[in-house]
């Protein structure tokens, strides 16, 4: 951990989130389909908004590259981690890595990776940062999911990632530190319903924090644009003094059959600065630019000026130290066992519900009545099935033309 006084002025740069259409991947070469509008959204961005300020931060939706089949059609996580998803570095990376250098700018991305080095047959839902040099210069993994992604987090398997990286913040929220954009921390989706999340990241000295992507009705509910995807994204950038770079994916193509995409998202792309003020914003995901300026010596002489609004120098970190000493989700669920599928891992949820209950931090109703549950994409469930749809859908691994 880096501390003391910085050896240079960052000078203020742009930030660009990049918001694009996405095609459900029925194999890894179908990855191709969504790296080719990313190229082609780089190299229009950076034309376009280039020419206010240098551009030096191009941060991609969740979903950008390998899109969320395994999530839509319940694929078992074994099948996905070794028939869809891509390992970080690879040749998807390295497309990426050829277009950061080119225009001199760092690359912030997530896509769903293995991590070989972890656990074999896992993946996991992974952000990372390409240098201006076109070098893979920080990797992190989601750690909280929502309940129709069955990604593994380093919780499911605990004691293996303590074992490689440790248990302190770092091993979970890992900064990247820089001296020409400032420190930036990753987070993606899920991961901001949870305040510790950009905490965890502002105290291991994050400036900036990317958060891509979020899902209706997060990002519609109330008369505000962005509803509460927006809300906490303010919350968070003001409660930590933090950037927040927050762009959505577009409309998606769940399988080659379908004919029109769907905005499963909602748009609403946007920029936070460090007291909560959104410095860009669009209504629409559908291959879009949200676009802001980033003052890292502005952030961090307000940071260093301030009696008031710093919030973080006043905290009384005792008396919140027991708050999480008893468990509430269980760890290492996947470090012996496959991952299950969506309708057993409810049970899991419920016996979370449940486990709240019992302590007295959730009051239960006067009644109880059957709450969200999963429901199949298909009647009979052999037709539901990945085989199935995966033959149904998409064309043979040996059709050039799919």
């Amino acid at each position: 951990m880096m501390s003391g006084r910085s050896q240079e002025q960052v000078p203020p740069y742009m930030a660009v989130g990049i918001s694009t259409v996405v095609h459900g991947i029925g194999s890894r070469r179908d990855i191709e389909s969504n790296l080719e509008i990313v190229e082609d959204a780089i190299h229009a961005a950076v034309s376009i908004i280039g020419i206010n300020m240098p551009v030096r931060m191009i941060a991609l939706a969740e979903g950008a590259l390998t899109g969320f089949t395994d999530e839509i059609f319940d694929i078992p996580h074994v099948t996905a981690a070794r028939d869809l998803f891509i390992d970080v570095p690879g040749p998807e990376t390295s497309r990426l890595a050829a277009l950061a250098r080119q225009y001199d700018t760092y690359i912030v991305a997530q896509c769903k990776a293995r991590w070989p080095e972890v656990i074999d047959d896992r993946f996991f839902n992974t952000l990372f940062i390409i240098s201006r040099q076109g070098e893979i210069v920080h990797k992190a993994a989601k750690n909280h999911l929502w309940c129709r992604e069955r990604s593994c987090v380093p919780h499911d398997v605990y004691d293996r990632w303590v074992e490689l990286y440790g248990d302190g913040l770092e091993a979970f929220y890992p900064v990247l530190r820089t001296d020409d954009i400032g420190n930036i921390g990753t987070i993606c989706c899920s991961d901001g319903e949870y305040p510790e999340a950009v905490r965890a990241l502002a105290f291991n000295g994050a400036e900036v924090v990317y958060r891509p992507s979020e899902a209706v009705p997060m990002t519609q509910m109330g008369l505000d644009p962005g509803g509460t995807w927006l809300l906490q994204n303010r919350a968070h950038a003001h409660f930590n003094n933090v950037y927040m770079v927050c762009p959505n994916v577009g409309p998606v193509y769940v399988h080659p059959r379908m004919r029109h995409p769907f905005d499963i998202a909602g748009g609403n792309s946007h920029i936070v600065d460090y007291q909560g003020n959104v410095l860009g914003h669009t209504a629409s995901g559908a291959n879009t630019f949200v676009a802001g300026i980033i003052d890292i010596e502005g952030l961090r002489q307000f940071r260093t000026m301030n009696l008031n609004s710093n919030w973080m120098k006043d905290l009384r970190t005792e008396i919140f130290r027991r708050m999480y000493e008893e468990p509430i989700h269980p760890k290492n669920l996947w470090l012996d066992d496959e991952p299950l599928q969506h309708a057993e891992v409810d049970d899991i949820y419920r016996a979370n519900i449940d486990r709240l209950i019992s302590r007295g931090s959730f009051t239960p109703p006067a009644r109880r009545f059957p709450g969200a549950r999963y429901m199949a994409p298909a009647e009979i469930p052999e037709e539901g099935s990945w085989e199935h749809v995966r033959a149904a859908m998409w064309p043979p691994e040996d059709d050039e033309t799919g």
